[in-house]
């Protein structure tokens, strides 16, 4: 299929209109269909059509249709037609212009509703496929086939094939196999695969049109020739592509050949066109020669698609090496960062552990500095609570007491004193790390516990003397 510029390039040229603009407005009033586009405006302006200026018959030129003047270029050749042929192309027009407007308006008009009903057909016939009720569901058939448009140009070319099969090719297999699409399709084929595009316009009540059929067209060595170096199309000027070509191109005589080739610069070239009837010989001797004459162009143009192709192919390797090598330098940099961010993440919690582990020591320190003077001042406390130690005397008792460790403290105390004053007297000595311990003597073994700390020395049984021990709890 060809692209809007490509639309756009070959509806100037045909119709002859050179504003681009008014042309664009044309093609989307016709929602881009160039064949609808191109019937509406010549069965509009058939009497003012860019290609309807008469010129003599006896002349085989190369023509190139230019779509930004829509001005026709010629080169001189040798014509194939004979000197002495009259002109009626003018005449031949007039005679035929009112039936092929007809014509072709009954076949766009057929064509359209016929295109409906095939359209409403093939969906009633896909719903009743999709729910089991189809013609082709009793018969293994497959009851969800899609349904395929077919353009009105291609549906003309379609027809063409078959008629002329029917006419022509029964019981032969020598004939040139035109292409069942559009015009503007069969140009696309011919230029990606740098053939030249081999037209034949076929007018059915032409008298010399069967015998040039069978005994040119179908001619085993014309045919073969034409189906290896070209890409056939025909059309009917009865319908309404085969008319629009017949005007683009000139046609003044039938049956009419020509050879086209679409220029890189979306011009139409037209390379050589044949009117009236001929021998197979003939048309093969202008066939060579156009193919001869247009040989390097071709090559240029394969060439330059082959160089086109690889460079592309080229490009796109290098576009997947550098996306390669992008990706490779993106994943490191990824994994870099990765790394970078875990050991960032390591130093973090090693310092936010360092400076836990420094607020505890700091904390404890703390906790054991004021544990410690806690400490001290209540030896400090104790030590005042007790008083100076008391002389000798019949009512003052002489206490030792023994630490675990083996040190020995000894005192004086009231006989009156409790024994509380004892444990108090321990604690202010400051021998002891624990606060949970008891006084006890031996023989007999008496605990002088919590539960006797208000008992006097003398009421304990302690007085005169006392030897005690520190037990730890």
């Amino acid at each position: 299929m060809v692209d809007v510029a490509d639309k756009l390039a070959c509806f100037r040229a045909i119709t002859g209109l050179e504003d681009s603009d008014l042309c664009t407005e044309i093609l989307q009033a016709h929602n881009w269909d160039l064949e609808l586009a191109i019937s509406s405006f010549t069965s509009n302006h058939s009497d003012n059509h860019p290609f309807s200026s008469s010129y003599t018959a006896t002349d085989t030129t190369t023509t190139a249709v230019d779509p930004s003047n829509a001005t026709i270029h010629r080169s001189d050749s040798t014509s194939i037609v004979p000197a002495g042929a009259p002109p009626p192309g003018l005449a031949w027009k007039i005679i035929t212009l009112p039936i092929s407007v007809i014509s072709g308006s009954l076949g766009l008009i057929s064509g359209a509703v016929g295109f409906g009903l095939w359209a409403a057909g093939g969906v009633l016939s896909y719903s009743l496929g999709f729910i089991g009720l189809g013609s082709n569901s009793g018969r293994g058939g497959d009851s969800s086939a899609q349904l395929v448009t077919v353009s009105a140009a291609s549906r003309e070319a379609i027809e063409f094939v078959a008629q002329f099969e029917r006419d022509y090719g029964s019981g032969s297999s020598t004939r040139p196999n035109f292409v069942s699409e559009g015009f503007m399709d069969a140009l696309t084929r011919s230029r990606n695969t740098f053939k030249l595009l081999f037209v034949y316009l076929h007018s059915p009540d032409h008298l010399d049109t069967p015998a040039f059929c069978e005994g040119t067209l179908c001619s085993e060595v014309l045919s073969a020739f034409v189906n290896e170096n070209f890409v056939a199309w025909g059309g009917s000027i009865r319908g309404s592509e085969g008319f629009k070509m017949s005007n683009s191109l000139k046609a003044s005589r039938f049956p009419f050949c020509a050879v086209v080739m679409s220029s890189t610069n979306q011009r139409i070239v037209l390379l050589q066109h044949v009117e009236g009837p001929k021998s197979p010989e003939e048309m093969l001797v202008v066939l060579q020669r156009v193919l001869e004459q247009s040989a390097p162009v071709l090559v240029t143009a394969r060439l330059e698609a082959e160089e086109r192709t690889t460079n592309m192919r080229l490009r796109e390797e290098q576009d997947a090496a550098y996306r390669a090598a992008l990706e490779a330098d993106q994943a490191r940099e990824r994994q870099q960062r990765e790394e970078q961010e875990r050991l960032e993440r390591e130093a973090a919690e090693a310092e936010r552990k360092r400076k836990e582990e420094e607020e505890a020591r700091d904390r404890a320190a703390s906790e054991a500095a004021e544990k410690e003077a806690a400490l001290a001042r209540m030896r400090q406390e104790k030590a005042l609570s007790l008083g100076a130690e008391p002389e000798k005397g019949p009512d003052v008792t002489q206490v030792l007491v023994r630490f675990p460790t083996g040190e020995r403290k000894e005192r004086r105390f009231h006989s009156a004193a409790t024994i509380q004053s004892l444990y108090d007297y321990v604690d202010s000595l400051g021998s002891l790390n624990v606060e949970n311990y008891s006084l006890v003597s031996n023989f007999p073994r008496v605990v002088h516990g919590t539960d006797k700390v208000s008992l006097s020395l003398k009421e304990a049984g302690l007085h005169p003397q006392a030897s005690l021990f520190v037990e730890l709890n």
